[in-house]
């Protein structure tokens, strides 16, 4: 899938806020999810600084495909270095191509000329920028409503309902699809942060121009876990689609599990 619609879908799973009904002895709904909001927008300025492993497993049709990559940042963008294939790590051959990618990858963004570096810095800074500001629209489509607590990994979660707002207009074609969505939100207790996230697709939603139709039956998950103290970052997104595209169907399975968060040094030494 591709990375602009992969996070795309990944961002509609989290479902950002409205008011709820307040309950004896606990916040309200409103100032729960207001809080996770403002924690989840310090974790998603935070994360371009962390390297990890991911795993990508699509499931279409009799295809079934599994890739892991190191994710990391090279000159303010990032890089994806393949390390296994199915799940069986790389030959001796293979993972030695990979390195002499990274090293080429590497030479050629120290070697760009300013604008062009300026302009791969800013592609990727507005793709991001566009998917925030999608997150934060979200706090006009849904109307939360606080249902309790349930235990999720051992930590007391708060559960709240996410239906939409009657009368909400999108603001651009990427927010349409919240038109057509309902959600449930886990927001952990202590940290006030999105411990886990589902969504599903209630009636047919249409991107780009009236081409790509993603229809009921639609359902994706985003779990997340805490990497530090004061920082949760992506542990698992699941999505699984059904669609069309110029009118033939287009069902699909896409799983990303993210493992071994390492803060990046060139990432944290930028940043001071």
């Amino acid at each position: 899938m591709a990375s602009g619609f992969r996070a795309l879908l990944c961002l509609a799973l989290l479902l950002a806020p409205a008011a709820g009904l307040a309950q004896a002895s606990e916040p309200s709904a409103e100032e729960i999810v207001q809080r996770s909001l403002a924690n989840t927008r310090a974790d998603w300025e935070a994360q371009p600084r962390y390297s990890h492993m991911e795993r990508d497993e699509d499931i279409k049709g009799s295809t079934h495909t599994v890739y892991t990559y190191r994710i990391s940042m090279i000159d303010d963008s990032p890089y994806q270095r393949l390390t296994a294939v199915n799940d069986e790590p790389l030959s001796a051959q293979q993972a030695a191509k990979e390195e002499s990618k990274l090293r080429q990858e590497t030479a050629r963004r120290a070697k760009e000329s300013a604008p062009e570096r300026a302009r791969r810095r800013a592609q990727y800074h507005k793709s991001r920028q566009r998917l925030f500001n999608l997150m934060n629209e979200m706090v006009n489509a849904f109307d939360f409503k606080l249902q309790g607590q349930e235990l999720v990994d051992g930590r007391e979660a708060w559960i709240l309902n996410a239906t939409p707002r009657p009368g909400y207009q999108p603001t651009s074609r990427e927010t349409k699809i919240l038109t057509g969505m309902k959600g449930r939100l886990w927001i952990d207790c202590q940290d006030f942060q999105w411990v886990r996230a589902e969504a599903d697709v209630i009636k047919p939603v249409w991107f780009g121009w009236f081409i790509a139709k993603v229809v009921p039956g639609t359902h994706f998950l985003l779990e997340q876990a805490p990497v530090t103290e004061d920082l949760w970052l992506p542990e698992r997104f699941h999505v699984d689609v059904h669609a069309s595209l110029l009118w033939m169907e287009r069902n699909f399975i896409h799983d990303e599990t993210f493992r071994d968060y390492r803060l990046d040094s060139s990432s944290a030494a930028a940043s001071e």
